[in-house]
């Protein structure tokens, strides 16, 4: 009965309605931590915009498709949320934030991100996974301190070359896209650590043995016909993989084996600034 009556007095704009939803949220919390996540909101609270202080706000799980102007006034905001909410465009007052470090946008509406973006150069992770990105957006590729980019589940058919400068980026989440082929830029990024091309239509995959830094690729449910060759130490979790050998021809036939082992998630808590 209170998820219900909270869900009906979202849709009433009045200050009462709002006090009930945040449950008397009116000072800054000394740890400058907000968690708005799962309240039904559809706006956010013009008050929350006054702790100047504010280091990290979770609006995760919201019906929000828009943000106030007001939310500029947060400059020493390092994480900010807005994942599983109705977001068609990032606002443009997200790129005013300066001091982000983590951004979450996944699970939205996006279909491409602002040129804006490029003004978060303090940002590390961005999650832009489960929107409607048909490619990746350039603009991405000039964050230059980005260490973690999750952009699984969208629509991704390539990658753009100018990744490869994002030269900080260790780990890179691509599962559930369109592509076909390994990303070619892939193999000009030697610092990266993980690799997930997992739920792709992948055929083919070429040596992955000469980037160094290469801890973990996770390959699985690609219609692939081989196992990418990697260094030593490096854990590859797919078909034929360390676990398996590679399928063998005999007479002309080739024989696949198929590994049980499912690919382990990206993180499920979030992650804080480093």
């Amino acid at each position: 009965m209170g998820n219900s009556l909270k869900a009906i007095v979202a849709f009433v704009p009045s200050d009462e309605c709002q006090r009930y939803l945040l449950e008397d949220l009116e000072e800054m919390p000394v740890d400058k931590m907000v968690d708005l996540s799962g309240r039904q909101l559809r706006r956010l609270p013009l008050h929350i915009c006054s702790f100047r202080e504010l280091v990290k706000l979770y609006l995760s799980d919201n019906n929000l498709n828009h943000l106030p102007p007001e939310l500029e006034q947060l400059q020493n905001l390092q994480i900010l949320a807005l994942d599983f909410n109705n977001f068609k465009a990032l606002p443009l007052v997200v790129c005013t934030l300066k001091q982000l470090c983590i951004l979450y946008l996944g699970n939205n509406k996006l279909c491409s991100l602002p040129l804006e973006l490029r003004l978060l150069q303090n940002l590390k992770t961005l999650w832009i996974e489960s929107n409607c990105l048909q490619c990746l957006p350039e603009v991405v590729c000039e964050l230059s301190l980005l260490k973690t980019l999750h952009a699984g589940s969208n629509a991704l058919r390539a990658l753009p070359a100018q990744l490869r400068c994002l030269r900080e980026l260790r780990t890179i989440w691509l599962s559930g896209n369109l592509l076909s082929e390994f990303p070619p830029v892939l193999l000009d990024m030697p610092f990266l650590e993980v690799i997930d091309v997992d739920r792709n239509s992948i055929r083919f995959f070429p040596s992955l043995a000469h980037l160094p830094g290469l801890k973990l690729v996770i390959y699985d449910h690609n219609p692939c016909r081989n196992a990418p060759k990697v260094a030593k130490g490096v854990r590859r979790v797919g078909r034929w993989s360390e676990e398996t050998p590679e399928p063998r021809k005999r007479s002309g036939a080739v024989i696949e084996i198929t590994l049980n082992e499912k690919p382990s998630p990206p993180p499920a808590t979030k992650a804080e600034p480093e």
